[in-house]
C-alpha cells in the first residue's frame, strides 16, 4: 500500500524537461509519416476506384486532387514517402550496429531531414 506521507511529486519526468534533439524529432516525424502514407494510400485507392466507376466521378475526384489543397497533400505525401524511406534506411544501418555515437546520430538525422527535402524536389523536377 502506498505511503500517505510521500511528498507530492511527479511519477515520471515530464516532456518539458527534455531538450528537443534531432533524433527525437526524426523518430516522432517518422511515425507520423507512416500514418500519413497510409492515409495517402487510401486517397490513391479512392482515385483508382473513381476511375473504375464512372467518368463523372473520376472528374470530381481528379478535380479535388488537382486543386491547390490536393496538390499540397500529394506533395506532402511524396515528402513523407522519402522521409520514411530514408528513416528506414537509417534504421536498417543502425540495426547492423553502426552510427550509435552522438555525433553520427545527429549527422544522420540531419541527412534524413535534408535528404528528404532534396529528393522530394528532385522528384517534382523530374516529373
Amino acid at each position: 500500500m502506498a505511503d500517505a506521507n510521500v511528498p507530492n511529486r511527479p511519477l515520471s519526468p515530464h516532456l518539458e524537461i527534455y531538450r528537443r534533439e534531432i533524433n527525437m524529432m526524426t523518430s516522432i516525424v517518422n511515425r507520423i509519416t507512416g500514418v500519413g502514407m497510409a492515409l495517402a494510400g487510401f486517397l490513391i485507392v479512392w482515385w483508382l476506384i473513381a476511375a473504375a466507376t464512372s467518368e463523372s466521378y473520376y472528374n470530381y475526384i481528379n478535380g479535388l486532387l488537382t486543386s491547390w489543397l490536393g496538390l499540397l497533400i500529394l506533395v506532402g505525401s511524396l515528402w513523407a514517402l522519402w522521409f520514411h524511406f530514408l528513416g528506414g534506411l537509417r534504421h536498417l544501418w543502425m540495426d547492423f550496429g553502426y552510427g550509435y555515437d552522438i555525433e553520427t546520430v545527429n549527422k544522420s538525422g540531419w541527412v534524413l531531414v535534408i535528404g528528404s527535402v532534396v529528393l522530394t524536389a528532385l522528384s517534382l523536377l523530374l516529373m
